[in-house]
């Protein structure tokens, strides 16, 4: 009697150890599933998928899109038609990350270049343009901060005498627009 009631006991024990031992097995089944999925979603937005492009470069790539939206008006009439810039979709290189590189579409030749083509004069002019695209993004984007200030350290003194002219004219236009515009330069 006294071995039956040990042997049922062992009994009870087991059935109580290998309920929990299949109650563990499951957790470990969906801690699995759910460990599975978290990867695969950090591989898709950390840049493991088709195009290459992680979530954070492919939030700033739509973001430049809407500054060279505003970019390319003011570089457009500041290089009197000529210029726009756009942003690469392709590669640079094998297998680098896209999204934040840029061309200049010359209306001259109707094709596609690389910006590092621009004279110092054209760089200074582009670089203008993106800072007053990303001055109009920020007050589209945040409908309560306006940026009526702009303050440039660019390197007047690398323009030639056509160039300054045309940068001075921008300026005064966008000064006309009720936007002051500060100029840093040992010209």
């Amino acid at each position: 009697s006294l071995k039956i009631g040990s042997q049922t006991q062992l009994l009870q024990t087991s059935q109580t150890t290998l309920i929990e031992l299949t109650k563990l097995s499951e957790n470990i089944r969906n801690a699995q599933t759910q460990y599975e999925q978290a990867n695969r979603l950090y591989l898709l937005l950390s840049g493991s998928n088709e195009k290459k492009i992680p979530l954070h470069l492919f939030i700033l790539s739509v973001m430049l899109d809407d500054i060279l939206t505003y970019a390319n008006e003011f570089f457009s009439r500041l290089s009197r038609g000529r210029y726009s810039l756009r942003r690469l979709e392709g590669s640079t290189e094998g297998n680098a990350k896209r999204g934040l590189d840029l061309e200049v579409l010359d209306g001259f030749t109707g094709a596609p270049r690389s910006i590092e083509t621009l004279s110092g004069g054209e760089q200074f002019l582009a670089s203008l343009s993106l800072a007053f695209g990303l001055s109009d993004v920020v007050q589209s984007y945040s409908g309560s901060i306006r940026l009526d200030s702009i303050f440039i350290d660019e390197g007047f003194g690398s323009l030639d005498r056509e160039t300054l002219d045309t940068a001075m004219k921008a300026l005064s236009q966008i000064h006309k627009m009720g936007r002051t515009v500060g100029i840093i330069s040992h010209v």
